[in-house]
């Protein structure tokens, strides 16, 4: 299974949509929240591929935790690229920015700054984790 082919997912509304050919995950959530449910669900989504509306520096290291072999992103930033390059995973997409603009369109998403300057996917996650608490966004 190529990620291109979960494209047509996002297009019917989904945010992300994982898939080993057998088994298919999907969200309509938005953000990396998502992404962090699946990495705490324990749930080993190593070699899945994925498509992804919007990736950023922040959801690039969540798919590498993930394992993720494969990506599909509609909008990806260039950070998210040099990432995914650099742990092996092969991305395609429609369109690529400097940087991930937040919601209010007035700025760059917090994801992407908090992730800047991280080498590590774990210090990454770790980073993600504590911008989303301090946003009052975090997990339970």
């Amino acid at each position: 299974m190529r990620a291109t082919e979960l494209k047509s997912v996002l297009e019917r509304g989904a945010t992300l949509v994982l898939s080993d050919g057998v088994d298919t995950v999907t969200s309509d959530k938005r953000g990396v929240k998502p992404l962090i449910e699946l990495l705490e669900s324990g749930r080993d989504y190593s070699g899945f591929v994925a498509a992804d509306k919007v990736v950023g520096r922040a959801a690039a290291f969540l798919y590498v935790l993930l394992g993720v072999k494969e990506l599909y992103a509609g909008v990806i930033s260039k950070g998210a690229l040099v990432v995914c390059e650099r742990f092996g995973i092969t991305v395609s997409y429609e369109t690529t920015t400097d940087k991930i603009i937040n919601r209010a369109g007035d700025g760059v998403c917090p994801m992407e700054q908090v992730t800047e300057g991280i080498a590590d996917p774990e210090n990454a996650y770790a980073a993600v984790k504590q911008k989303l608490a301090s946003l009052g966004k975090g997990n339970k």
